[in-house]
């Protein structure tokens, strides 16, 4: 530990002497001072005009916004549309709800980020993920009943406004990408497979994945065949339609194409990302002709509720005939929801914001990605939807159409709400199975095949979480085996605090063991420490003195103040002494006010090695300093206080 020269000549701690270090109270008066300015500075930057134009990120932009840039972002809107029509339909039947959900749940979110959001990309609605976990934990035991699915909207909301509003987004960081990634594979597996039983025409099959996975093979014989050719046809189209958006085209060097084949290329790249709606239009034309000739052989949507969704607060009880389930059955029933779904609905956001802002070279704030995605979810709650995130695949269309601001949104919405209002009655001709076939596409892109691989070439522990967190979401369930994925990174994590690395640093020094511990002094370790100090330090039955190298200590705590008190009484138990080295100045002031008798601090490992050589356990029983003592060595002696 190294001082200022001066200090050290005025400063009797630092020439040897001995101390008395007293409590220091507080002064209440200029605490009281203090929580006043930082409370005036924190009211300030809220009031200013730059905090006002972060919580409102569109005062950035509509000023400078354009007739170009209205052209791109309705183009992106349109295109966004005519994909999230087809898919909000399908998620709705994964959440467990009528299929008029999803488009409920789909056009409000836009809205909002259009004012709060922060990223141009960005497009709010339903996702698979989200589905899946709304008919996880908010599956309402009344049929077609949404009231679970809409309090745990609202809620989810409530919880990631309060994250953003006290800057908590830094929680999502907690979640290693190994369980992320496990999770989402093993989250698009399940819903993949959910799936199966719409293209084979199967019913009544269950819907934990181990069950669901056995009562569907065993249920192949009653295999539709109209679905499964509806099905596997529309498969097949999406999967080589989607193609069609990702071909690069590679011209000669110097050569521009022509007008006509730009108009081509674009028009290969719009049925590619009209995909989903051009094979679910498609097979409802299929469907309408086959009916008016009497062949209803395949299974459809049927009656989808047409209009508007009503504009209500979100009831906190339903009845079911003579039945009433209250508020405190229903947040039972969605028990740990309230926690697991805003958090996922977070990484999701969050994820696919960085992965684009990254792209497109632009910055988001995920604390006001946090405040947009909250309110967007609580004021959705109120038009009947169901929790919302943001969609990779539909963010990707965003980008790739070109879009300029999150204006798209507006366009995007507006045009949700169209379809609710006049295209309703065609829905009940979608064919369930061209709908299962949207999902899996849909999903099965969210498989990562690689990161297995690349975590055995890169850090082969990693693998642990990753295994552990797939194999749970599996066999107990997804909700389950996030929490047990998440658990187990914070054990990999904070394992290294409680079984610090305890190193012998070679001396010169006879019967001195000098030893450094490189993960700090917490409190799990203290009881670790103590044993390893104890095993080392013993030679021949008999116990040498330390210099314990604390230059990695960086923060301490109360425990690790017992820890050190238990190690100087442990030694001179044993009649050897132990010398505290290299400690920083910040832990040192710590250490001096928690009044620890008999405590030696040295600057350096040197010095210590020095103060052991003089036997200086003898010289302070006759109440002497060590004559061999430097000016940066300190001895804190508290029992006998000047």
């Amino acid at each position: 530990m190294s001082y200022n020269s001066e200090e050290s000549e005025s400063t009797p701690l630092l020439r040897g002497h001995r101390v008395s270090v007293q409590t220091r109270g507080l002064d209440c008066r200029r605490i009281m001072v203090q929580v006043g300015k930082l409370a005036r500075k924190h009211i300030s930057n809220a009031c200013n005009r730059e905090a006002w134009k972060t919580r409102f990120p569109i005062t950035k932009w509509i000023l400078k916004y354009r007739v170009n840039d209205l052209t791109s972002d309705f183009i992106a809107g349109l295109t966004v549309a005519m994909t999230v029509i087809p898919q909000g339909l399908a998620y709705s039947t994964l959440a467990g709800l009528p299929p008029q959900y999803g488009l409920y749940s789909a056009f409000m979110g836009c809205f909002i980020y259009t004012f709060l959001g922060t990223s141009k990309d960005i497009t709010l609605g339903p996702t698979a993920i989200m589905s899946l976990m709304t008919a996880t934990f908010a599956m309402s035991p009344i049929k077609d009943d949404a009231t679970y699915a809409i309090v745990l909207c609202l809620m989810t909301g409530v919880v990631q406004l309060v994250m953003g509003l006290l800057n908590l987004g830094i929680l999502v960081n907690f979640i290693s990408h190994p369980v992320i990634n496990a999770f989402t594979s093993a989250a698009a597996i399940t819903i993949a497979f959910g799936q199966v039983k719409g293209i084979l025409g199967l019913k009544n099959i269950p819907r934990d994945f181990l069950e669901m996975v056995y009562e569907t093979f065993k249920h192949i014989p009653e295999t539709n065949v109209w679905d499964l050719t509806m099905g596997l046809s529309s498969l097949v189209l999406l999967i080589l339609m989607k193609k069609l958006r990702t071909i690069e085209w590679k011209d000669d060097p110097g050569t521009t194409p022509s007008r006509c084949v730009k108009v081509a290329r674009y028009i290969l790249w719009l049925v590619g990302t009209s995909a989903n709606a051009i094979v679910v239009i498609s097979a409802s034309g299929i469907v309408a002709i086959l009916l008016s000739y009497d062949v209803d052989k395949l299974s459809i949507t049927g009656h989808i509720k047409s209009g508007l969704p009503p504009v209500k607060v979100p009831a906190f009880s339903v009845s079911d005939g003579n039945t009433t389930i209250s508020t405190k059955e229903i947040f039972s029933g969605i028990g740990a929801g309230f926690i697991i779904v805003p958090l996922l609905g977070l990484v999701e956001l969050i994820a696919i914001a960085k992965a684009f802002s990254r792209r497109n070279n632009y910055k988001i704030y995920p604390s006001q990605e946090l405040i947009a995605i909250g309110i967007a979810n609580i004021v959705s709650s109120f038009f009947s939807s169901y929790p919302v995130t943001g969609s990779f695949s539909r963010t990707a269309v965003n980008s790739q159409s070109g879009v300029r601001t999150p204006a798209s949104g507006i366009v995007t919405g507006a045009i949700i709400l169209l379809a609710l209002q006049v295209l309703t009655p065609l829905f009940k001709y979608i064919p369930k199975s061209a709908l299962a076939a949207v999902i899996i596409s849909a999903v099965i892109q969210m498989v990562d095949y690689e990161i297995p691989r690349t975590l055995w070439r890169v850090k082969k522990l990693d693998l642990i979480p990753l295994i552990i967190t797939f194999i749970s979401s599996l066999a107990v369930g997804i909700e389950y085996g996030i929490i047990i994925g998440v658990g187990i990174s914070l054990i990999m994590l904070l394992y290294p605090m409680a079984r610090p690395k305890i190193k012998t640093v070679p001396t010169d020094a006879n019967n001195i063991l000098v030893l450094k511990i490189n993960h700090g002094l917490n409190f799990p370790a203290v009881d670790y420490i103590l044993e390893e100090m104890e095993h080392l330090s013993e030679k021949d039955g008999r116990y040498q003195s330390v210099v314990l190298d604390c230059s990695h200590i960086s923060e301490i705590d109360y425990s690790s103040i017992q820890c050190i008190k238990e190690m100087i009484v442990e030694f001179a138990r044993r009649e050897s002494k132990i010398v505290f080295a290299c400690i920083t100045e910040k832990v040192f002031q710590y250490i001096k006010y928690a009044e620890i008798n008999d405590l030696v601090v040295s600057a350096t490992i040197k010095d210590g090695c020095r103060i052991l050589q003089d036997e200086l356990k003898k010289e302070l029983q006759n109440g002497e300093l060590p004559h061999t003592l430097g000016e940066a060595t300190v001895i804190v002696d508290i029992s006998s206080r000047l």
